[in-house]
């Protein structure tokens, strides 16, 4: 157990009381799970949330008082810019924390889980290292007794069992989605983005039916009322899930460890995931002919897929899109450098560290090198990490895939010197 949990975690955490604690240690306790609490003192929805956690936190230290077991352990991953707010942060938990002066292996913890936003409770599988669930502040709502531990993933078909509606009130049983592709829309009448995309993906809907496709779309609502939902639920031709039924939609953001809307998972007919990015897919591919969106190792940056700028480390090359050919031709170079990292983490059941792009020349591509202050020179190779406000640039004449894939196994191997962006 120490060596996945010190892969991730380093070889020291810290106690309430300053006291270093070994990682290696956590084995001797019992622990099997761990969770990882990105927050911050200074955030309200993290202050809020302490009472419930620490609550949570303590019936377990009391039942492994009683077992002779520590069976959960949870370390605080803190974004406190200062040391004083991060010390009294500490000294206030019950539990572990990453040292503060660790700030390389924080922002690698925070890129590794695609961390969005705070407060945000992922556990792992303390023998591995590996994700067991990516929304815990779901499972301390839904599970304040921890009578579901260790709240590992299920099948979508045992998640989803149950009644589902359609917008005219007729129900149908969850087994009629077996057999299909299905996309899980999560997602909310109140959100501006999420109404754009139910009117584009009312369209594609409707494409890929009548092109003959299995495919058929799950509407989970974050609605806050029941009439926002049935106002809502209206305009789309699918199946939901009935608004009554808050475990279940509960325990569906929990297994696709939802963390912002509108979101669309797509599944294949075995209920795995196929792509998180539907909704970057579906406006990406508004006639559907790439459906069902497999992912690609290298993405064209466009306005709809910059979005995933955000989510962690990624490999821009820029080109002079002037030439029609040079934007493939830079595809061509990158995919078997991309594949075979994305397959070499795919291997461990991780994701990969690093997401690859081709930028052209366009009003957004400008935005974004005026916004990183790059030079503007084409081609030109750079990974940008915009949560640590980090870009890693490579100016050479010409791009090769030797000269890409050095640079890739540099900046993995954390031999790259960034600059701030």
């Amino acid at each position: 157990m120490a060596g996945a949990l010190s892969e991730v975690l380093g070889e020291v955490l810290v106690a309430a009381d300053g006291e270093e604690v070994a990682v290696a240690a956590l084995a001797a306790r019992g622990v099997s799970l761990v969770g990882l609490y990105f927050g911050c003192s200074l955030s309200g929805p993290c202050a809020q949330l302490g009472a419930s956690l620490a609550a949570f936190y303590g019936r377990f230290r009391g039942e492994a008082a009683a077992a002779g077991a520590q069976r959960l352990e949870i370390v605080f991953v803190s974004a406190e810019q200062e040391q004083q707010q991060w010390q009294e942060a500490v000294r206030a938990m019950p539990w572990l924390a990453l040292p503060f002066a660790d700030k390389h292996r924080k922002l690698k913890l925070w890129n590794k889980y695609r961390v969005s936003n705070i407060p945000s409770l992922i556990f792992i599988d303390a023998s591995t290292g590996k994700v067991v669930c990516r929304n815990g502040l779901l499972v301390i709502r839904d599970d304040p007794e921890g009578l579901e531990f260790p709240w590992g993933p299920k099948p979508f078909s045992e998640v989803v069992a149950g009644p589902l509606l359609r917008n005219n009130g007729q129900t149908l049983d969850s087994s009629a989605l077996e057999g299909s592709h299905v996309g899980v829309y999560f997602s909310a009448h109140w959100c501006p983005p999420c109404r754009s995309l139910t009117r584009v993906l009312v369209e594609s809907y409707r494409k890929i039916k009548e092109a003959g496709q299995k495919f058929e779309i799950l509407f989970v609502s974050a609605d806050r009322s029941e009439d926002s939902f049935k106002q809502y639920f209206s305009e789309m031709p699918w199946v939901a899930v009935p608004y009554a039924d808050e475990a279940r939609r509960s325990r569906l953001n929990r297994l696709y460890g939802i963390q912002g809307i509108p979101t669309l998972i797509v599944l294949d007919s075995q209920g795995e995931v196929i792509t998180r990015q539907g909704r970057v897919e579906v406006l990406n591919d508004v006639e559907c002919r790439e459906f069902p969106w497999h992912p690609k190792p290298v993405l064209e940056l466009t306005d709809s897929n910059a979005v995933q700028l955000n989510e962690g480390p990624c490999l821009v090359l820029f080109v002079d899109s002037e030439d029609d050919g040079e934007s493939e031709a830079a595809k061509q170079l990158i995919q078997p450098i991309a594949e075979k990292i994305i397959a070499k983490y795919k291997a461990k059941d991780e994701e990969a560290p690093l997401l690859f792009f081709v930028a052209g020349e366009d009003d957004m591509t400008d935005s974004l090198r005026d916004y990183t202050n790059l030079p503007e020179a084409a081609p030109l190779l750079t990974i940008l990490d915009m949560s640590a406000r980090a870009k890693y640039v490579m100016d050479v004449e010409e791009i090769t895939p030797e000269i890409v894939e050095a640079f890739v196994s540099d900046f993995l191997a954390d031999k790259l010197k960034p600059e701030p962006i």
